[in-house]
């Protein structure tokens, strides 16, 4: 049986750089014969904006996520999420940060401890997350200036609380504006190689 890959694409421009990695990623896994969901959210105009009913069901008994039931569901049931998305001001577009405010909630990714002490994780069959992000800065800025604070955000803060047995890894694209073809295919080689550890 395959693999349910969920692949969520976070870029107002359908031609951009991180649409045409989610194409190839997207090829991979469907020529891997897995199953396949991708998650356009600029396409499907997502909100990201946390509702008032879903804001004040947060320690109810029962969380209200039927706005999103459809993302809920899919991330309850991916064996592998990959996350493609550019990286802006040193943090995530604010349609992704929205859909993880909205999606990994109580109930669906995690529940609440009976103390309000440690995440309780609920994504216990999520094997692995890949994140896949392009920026314009140079390597060492994101390394030593900033201490890669995308990275740290999600496998520290969100993956690792919800889903601690996914194996997290991140593919970053830097100099983006300064793309030359030797550099793309470069980049598409190592993406390939972390696709065939996932598939």
């Amino acid at each position: 049986m395959g693999k349910r890959f969920v692949v969520v694409l976070a870029h107002p421009l359908q031609n951009s750089l991180c649409g045409h990695l989610t194409k190839l990623a997207a090829s991979l896994i469907a020529e891997a014969g897995h199953d396949l969901h991708i998650v356009d959210l600029y396409e499907r105009d997502f909100d990201p904006r946390l509702t008032s009913s879903e804001r004040q069901s947060y320690y109810a008994s029962e969380y209200d996520c039927r706005a999103v039931a459809e993302d809920a569901e899919s991330l309850q049931i991916a064996d592998v999420l990959v996350l493609i998305f550019p990286t802006w001001w040193f943090g995530l577009p604010a349609i992704l940060k929205g859909w993880i405010d909205r999606v990994f909630v109580p109930g669906i990714a995690y529940h609440h401890a009976p103390d309000f002490g440690r995440m309780v994780p609920k994504l216990t069959q999520l094997q692995a997350c890949l994140a896949i992000t392009t920026l314009g800065s140079p390597w060492w800025i994101d390394w030593f200036i900033m201490f890669r604070p995308v990275r740290r955000v999600l496998s520290r803060a969100i993956i690792g609380p919800c889903a601690p047995g996914a194996r997290f890894s991140m593919l970053s694209f830097y100099d983006t504006e300064k793309i030359t073809a030797g550099r793309l295919a470069a980049f598409e080689k190592a993406l390939k190689q972390k696709m065939q550890e996932l598939i």
